[in-house]
């Protein structure tokens, strides 16, 4: 076989004719004569030695040999269609691909929503999603290993070229399991104080890896427990491993069953070993939706609006 006989034009022509059932139709709806039509089948029939297309009744149905043609030549019909999409969306300042730091403890319902909606508009568009702590997402943005970031927590970097917008920050609550020893003294403010530093913290790490990473929520005690994602640090928690802040979005049927407890603590009890000022705290309650200015795409500008707009209370 010296020549490729296999073409987008003659596999959209097997599609026409699997659908339609018959070459006249098939050769009505691409324009085509029905001769022609015929021509093109039977010279692929016979430059790869094998029938395509057999007659049941009126109908002109697939053999086998037809059908596994057919079905990959459909995912290459698909695949050829979404380019031509994305070099049209290029042609006119829309961005192949997006590539979102999600904060750990950002409303994930909400975000995937609105992302829902953006991509059954812009089909073409290729999404790359990582999740992001505490600073990490600022670095990946400031150093553009991401184009959005979603839900980080401020302050935000001051002059990085960066555009802010602030969004509802989701409630941190700090909680024990109740299986944990001292689960107990859990509505006991004073009693808490006096134990605390000997409690073991379950931290999520910071995703920074080049700027100085930070930890935030309950102080650092004697022991200390790093795990990576927030679903990590969940079920740590649940095990009993130790107490920290978690997302009540996420842990509320545990609240719920009783599996964990909502510590009665104090909010000098709760810092952040990076912020000791008043406004640095108030600054750190705040979450963020943001991109670097020079970023001038048009997917990026309508999926922040769109995240914008959401309501995330």
């Amino acid at each position: 076989m010296a020549v490729n006989p296999i073409n987008i034009e003659i596999l959209e022509a097997l599609d026409a004719i699997d659908r339609r059932g018959s070459f006249a139709k098939a050769a009505e709806e691409l324009n085509k004569a029905t001769s022609a039509l015929s021509y093109a089948i039977q010279k692929l029939e016979e430059q790869l030695d094998i029938t395509v297309f057999q007659r049941e009744g009126r109908r002109s149905v697939l053999t086998p040999a037809g059908k596994v043609l057919l079905a990959d030549g459909r995912e290459i019909l698909a695949a050829t269609r979404a380019l031509a999409e994305r070099a049209q969306e290029v042609a006119t300042g829309w961005e192949p691909s997006l590539r979102i730091a999600l904060e750990s403890t950002s409303k994930h319902a909400v975000f995937f929503a609105q992302l829902n909606h953006f991509l059954t508009e812009h089909p073409g568009i290729e999404i790359d999603i990582c999740e992001s702590v505490l600073s990490g997402g600022w670095e990946a943005l400031e150093n553009d290993r991401v184009d959005l970031i979603v839900g980080a927590p401020g302050p935000v970097p001051q002059q990085k070229g960066f555009r802010a917008v602030e969004i509802a920050q989701p409630p941190l609550i700090p909680v024990i399991a109740a299986n944990h020893p001292l689960s107990r003294i859990a509505d006991d403010s004073q009693a808490l104080q006096h134990a605390l530093p000997g409690i073991r913290r379950v931290v999520t790490h910071d995703t920074a890896t080049v700027n100085i990473a930070r930890s935030a929520g309950l102080s650092v005690g004697k022991q200390t427990l790093y795990v990576q994602t927030v679903d990590q640090k969940i079920q740590a928690q649940r095990a009993g491993l130790g107490i920290g802040h978690l997302p009540k979005h996420r842990i509320q049927a545990y609240l719920d069953n009783g599996e964990l407890i909502e510590l009665a603590l104090t909010s000098n009890s709760n810092n952040s070993k990076s912020n000791s000022t008043s406004n640095s705290q108030q600054a750190v309650n705040q979450n963020y939706i943001a991109w670097k200015l020079s970023h001038k795409g048009k997917a990026l500008r309508e999926l922040s609006q769109r995240l914008i707009a959401a309501d995330w209370g």
